[in-house]
């Protein structure tokens, strides 16, 4: 068994290495950083096979440890993924550096001229589990942003994100980027995790992606500044007006398209005025594509193939072909329910009432709400950033999707000619 004390020794090494590559970074133009994406980009495709036959080692863990069908799903790397994963990193490629952005800038009655710019956090720490494409997106990202990653990725993963981290660092290496910008402290196990969350001074921000209980315990227990990414209890309310065809459609392909992912439906409400009108075509496809429905007592007597849905129902993010629905009475009942289930993730109205969308717009107090759109559209990908970090559902600093602009912060720069303060 190693020394608890080698092993923080080890660590700190890690962490110093990250604080020094930090600085490299950040002088760094954006022709330079291109390059060593443009360079991982290459390399994951050249080594698909290596990363696969990796992966297949953790996916086969988990089937025999008995995973969730969910998390073996966000596991899985396929060729088809990777090439995903590629084309994400080539993507951010040509999204605008945000670093040294003017965010604003004046010139005093006295002369000087101030400016606020975008600069990197820094060091970023990123705890995460059963996730590798999270290794690639969230390193793209800081390396376009100008900031060093440590990552925890979990033991679910270890060997899949070992291999991506040595392929992200070769690439680097071989642009003359420093390879130590990119770090994983997976090898320390759980201690790794503690270490990042104990690490301030070395790491400038945490962001955790993964269970409730894995975001609970970082925000609780973490001296570093956290960004808290939330569990997706996601909402889709069919009101009164709601066109039937859409709605089958868009609750369908919230529910189905990829349902262990955070931004699935997981509480369908309809408007009690509608729903003799919509809930037959609405569930009668979510059951042909095995969705289990589980459903109040209105529901059940206007679909009879459903599971009677208990007082814990609601408010639970199932990542499976599981929902549940509730009939309520009117727009005000069902902003009711959600503030009081939601986990501020994403929430849909689907309606025709222009008045209903506005108000729907205004008062529920999630990170992302729509109109007459799947939630699955809550995506860093599909919101034009290439990739993403996570989905923030706190408000300080970041909230929705996280892109290269939220992993920077700012500082002012002053510039005078000899001024003086009277």
């Amino acid at each position: 068994m190693v020394d608890s004390a080698v092993i923080g020794h080890a660590i700190a090494e890690k962490l110093t290495a990250a604080r020094a590559a930090s600085r490299t970074l950040s002088t760094l133009t954006t022709v330079q950083k291109n390059a060593a994406l443009a360079a991982i980009a290459r390399d994951l495709t050249t080594n698909a096979e290596q990363i696969i036959a990796a992966n297949e080692l953790d996916s086969e863990r988990g089937r025999v440890g008995g995973m969730a069908e969910g998390l073996q799903d966000r596991l899985r790397l396929t060729h088809a993924r990777i090439e995903q994963l590629s084309e994400a990193v080539r993507e951010i490629i040509e999204l605008p550096d945000p670093v040294g952005t003017m965010v604003r800038g004046a010139v005093l009655p006295n002369g000087l001229s101030v400016s606020q710019v975008r600069v990197p956090f820094g060091v970023i720490g990123a705890i995460y589990e059963a996730r590798p494409n999270v290794t690639i997106d969230i390193a793209a990202l800081a390396l376009k942003s100008g900031n060093a990653v440590v990552l925890r990725g979990g033991s679910a993963a270890e060997e899949s994100n070992r291999v991506l981290v040595e392929i992200i660092q070769a690439a680097l290496r071989s642009v003359g980027v420093e390879p130590t910008a990119v770090q994983t402290v997976d090898e320390f196990g759980r201690g790794g995790a503690q270490a990042l969350m104990r690490a301030r001074g070395f790491v400038d921000v945490l962001i955790p992606r993964g269970s409730a209980q894995l975001i609970q315990t970082v925000v609780d227990e973490s001296t570093v500044p956290v960004i808290e990414t939330g569990a997706g209890v996601v909402h889709v309310f069919l009101d009164e007006s709601a066109d039937e065809t859409t709605a089958i459609e868009i609750v369908h392909n919230a529910k189905v398209q990829r349902p262990s992912v955070c931004n699935a439906l997981e509480t369908l409400l309809v408007h009690e005025a509608a729903a003799e009108r919509l809930i037959p075509g609405v569930l009668t496809k979510l059951a042909e594509a095995g969705v289990t429905i589980h459903a109040d007592e209105r529901t059940r007597e206007l679909f009879p193939e459903c599971l009677v849905a208990g007082d814990d129902a609601w408010g639970v993010e199932h990542l499976s072909l599981d929902i549940a629905v509730r009939v309520v009475a009117d727009l005000d009942a069902a902003i009711d329910h959600i503030t009081t289930y939601s986990t501020k993730h994403t929430e849909s109205i689907i309606t025709n009432d222009l008045a209903n969308a506005d108000r729907f717009l205004a008062e529920v107090d999630s990170a992302v709400v729509m109109v007459n759109a799947s939630t699955r559209f809550t995506d860093g990908a599909e919101f034009g950033f290439g990739a993403e970090v996570g989905i923030s559902t706190q408000k300080l600093h970041a909230r929705g999707p996280m892109g290269l602009p939220e992993l920077t912060s700012t500082k002012w720069v002053v510039r005078g000619s000899g001024q003086v303060r009277g």
